[in-house]
C-alpha cells in the first residue's frame, strides 16, 4: 500500500498540450472550498504490469495516477491494489477511509467475497464509493446495484462526447457543458443497473450511441457515483476535466462531516 500526502499544490501542469483545458478548468471553479477528504484508490493493477499499451498508458498504474491527481487537490489519498494483504482492504483501511475510488477490469472474480462484503457494508454505513469504468461488474458495485452491471462495449478508440445533464450538481460544478474525450472505449445498451437517483452526465458517440456516463446512487448512508469513461489503454485519467470531475466526485461522496478542514477556509 501507498500513500500520498501533499496538500493543495496548484492544479496547473506544465504540459503544453494541455495547458489551455487546464487553465479553463482552473479559472472555471477550482477556487470553490474543496474539502480535504481521505481517499483509498483501489485498482487490480493487471494490465499495466505487462509490457503493452496499457503499461504504456499508466506505467505506475492507473491507482498511481488517480492517487497523484487526487493528492494535487488537497485530499489525502493511499492506494490498494489486488495483489495486497486482503486485497489491502482491510476493515481498519475502510474505517479511515472516508471514500474509495475503485477500478477493476478482468479479475473481478478474484476479489474475495469477505472484500467485497466488507466494501459493501463500509458504504452502506456511509463510506462514499465510486467504481470506475469497468467497474460495473465488480462485486461490491454489484451487491450494491442488486444487477449484474452488463453491457455491451466495443474498444476502438472511438470519440465519446460527455454531456452535463445536471449543471447544479455539485460533480459537475466547474465543467463545461460538453466535453470530449478523443479516444474512449464505448459503452452502450443492455446496462443492466437500476435508473440513478441522478444522472449527471450522458455520453453520446458518432454513431449515436448514447449511454448514461455519471450516475449517483444512494444506498442506506453511503453515496455511489459510476463514471464510465476510463479505459485502461486511452488517457482518460490524464485529462483534467476528467480529474476535476472525480475530485468533486470525491467531495460529493464524502460522508458529511461539519469540522472537515477545506483548502481556502481559515
Amino acid at each position: 500500500m501507498s500513500y500520498y500526502t501533499r496538500v493543495c499544490p496548484s492544479p496547473l501542469f506544465p504540459a503544453a498540450r494541455l495547458r489551455w483545458e487546464r487553465v479553463a478548468i482552473f479559472f472555471s471553479g477550482y477556487s470553490v472550498y474543496s474539502c480535504m477528504v481521505a481517499v483509498t484508490v483501489w485498482n487490480e493493477n493487471q494490465h499495466e504490469r505487462a509490457t503493452g499499451p496499457a503499461n504504456a498508458m499508466y506505467p505506475d498504474g492507473i491507482h498511481t495516477t488517480l492517487a497523484e491527481t487526487l493528492t494535487s487537490y488537497g485530499h489525502t489519498v493511499q492506494t490498494a491494489t489486488l495483489d495486497d494483504p486482503a486485497h489491502g482492504l482491510t476493515e481498519t483501511v475502510l474505517a479511515e477511509t472516508d471514500v474509495l475510488l475503485w477500478w477493476s477490469d478482468i479479475a473481478h472474480d478474484v476479489v474475495s467475497d469477505a472484500t467485497a462484503n466488507r466494501v459493501e457494508q463500509a458504504v452502506r454505513d456511509g463510506m462514499g464509493f465510486i467504481p470506475l469504468h469497468s467497474s460495473h461488474e465488480s462485486k461490491p458495485f454489484e451487491a450494491l446495484m442488486g444487477g449484474t452491471g452488463t453491457l455491451r462495449w466495443r474498444e476502438e478508440g472511438e470519440r465519446e462526447h460527455v454531456w452535463v445533464v445536471e449543471a447544479s450538481h455539485p460533480i459537475t460544478d466547474g465543467l463545461p457543458e460538453e466535453f470530449e474525450l478523443e479516444r474512449a472505449e464505448i459503452y452502450g445498451k443492455g446496462f443492466d443497473l437500476p435508473t440513478p437517483d441522478t444522472l449527471v452526465t450522458v455520453s453520446w458517440c458518432d454513431d449515436g450511441t448514447v449511454f448514461p456516463s455519471g450516475c449517483c446512487y444512494y444506498r442506506d448512508a453511503g453515496r455511489i457515483f459510476y463514471f464510465q469513461p476510463g479505459h485502461e489503454t486511452f488517457p482518460v485519467y490524464h485529462r483534467p476535466v476528467v480529474q476535476k470531475l472525480l475530485h468533486n466526485a470525491v467531495t460529493w461522496a464524502a460522508p458529511n462531516e461539519p469540522d472537515r478542514p477545506c483548502a481556502g477556509q481559515s
